[in-house]
């Protein structure tokens, strides 16, 4: 009769112990994303400028067309038309600056020249 009351206090012991390992996943999985979506010191300051498109589309020509095509109509990278009501300011700095989408590079330019290209491309 012991070993029956053993076996449920097991039982229970695991639940606990699925349920604790649960609720560690998801606050570290809650802390991830707030740490992804915090945005950064260069993003900030990024977003404080005014860019301008033609200066933007300058840099876009040098740094950028190769890959996403002269009218940024795309080529070897995808099609930029419409990319700001796609993603939000924030989002396309990251994009440009992590070089997290092989084979796009990690491009890091000043906080102008960045203020500058992200005012071209919500201009297209």
């Amino acid at each position: 009769m012991n070993e029956q009351l053993a076996k449920p206090n097991v039982s229970f012991q695991k639940l606990v112990a699925i349920a604790l390992v649960v609720a560690i996943s998801v606050v570290l999985g809650v802390l991830a994303v707030y740490q992804i979506r915090k945005p950064v010191p260069y993003i900030q300051e990024v977003l404080a400028l005014q860019g301008d498109a033609v200066q933007g589309h300058a840099i876009f020509q040098i740094n950028c067309s190769g890959c996403h095509g002269i009218m940024a109509d795309g080529n070897v990278g995808p099609s930029l038309k419409g990319v700001s009501a796609r993603k939000s300011r924030a989002r396309l700095i990251e994009q440009v600056i992590s070089g997290q989408t092989p084979p796009m590079p990690k491009f890091q330019p000043s906080q102008k020249e960045m203020a500058d290209l992200l005012g071209y491309l919500e201009s297209l």
